[in-house]
């Protein structure tokens, strides 16, 4: 984290694991798991989540980044809002359905990069600079806006900050490892942090 960025934003930082995993079909196991959960989730929960500890606290930093959180959604309402149109939690590969089990359970936000194009000892959180772009993948390459908040290490931006990740950067057919990060802000604990990396890397160990 750049010491500007963490004076200004106290509480946001970014911790990430590998795991050595594949992007393949989800187990009986993961799918019960997901319908199990879907049934937590009616109308007024959904609502009221917006009030909860954590979802509370991502609220609070859209708006201090600019973003309505009420037309940006935060990860967690955004996957609950889809549960209520979808009927349930759906099922996409093991990959897909380990983050959404973690955002689920945890509250966290959790994203996936290939590990052949990461650099994780210089992975972080900083401000997007003249000439910075997102990709370079079989996508193209997207361009930045300068002091877009993004997720980079040395010689990448992989994503912006609480998006998807850069075309041909995300985890695809031909992936061995995998980066899972999570990124927190203030007043989320950062035992959270570590339960929703360890739930996405259990379901994909297990799967």
């Amino acid at each position: 984290m750049e010491p500007e960025l963490a004076e200004e934003f106290p509480g946001l930082r970014l911790v990430w694991t590998d795991v050595e995993a594949r992007v393949r079909r989800s187990t009986a196991a993961v799918k019960r798991r997901l319908r199990e959960l879907s049934d937590r989730f009616r109308g007024g929960g959904v609502v009221a989540m917006r009030t909860q500890p954590i979802p509370h606290a991502y609220r609070t930093f859209f708006r201090q980044v600019g973003l309505d959180p009420d037309a940006a959604r935060i990860p967690s309402e955004e996957a609950a809002v889809r549960r209520l149109l979808q009927g349930g939690f759906r099922s996409r590969d093991a990959l897909a359905d380990a983050l959404l089990l973690a955002l689920i359970e945890t509250g966290v936000p959790v994203w996936a990069l290939d590990a052949g194009v990461a650099d994780v000892t210089s992975l972080g959180i900083r401000v997007a600079a003249a000439g910075d772009v997102l990709g370079g993948g079989p996508g193209g390459e997207i361009p930045v806006p300068d002091g877009q908040l993004v997720v980079a290490d040395a010689g990448s931006v992989h994503a912006t900050l609480f998006g998807e990740p850069a075309p041909g950067h995300a985890p695809g057919p031909r992936t061995e490892r995998i980066v899972l990060f999570a990124v927190g802000v203030e007043g989320v604990p950062a035992i959270h942090l570590e339960e929703a990396l360890w739930v996405a890397t259990d379901v994909l160990k297990t799967s």
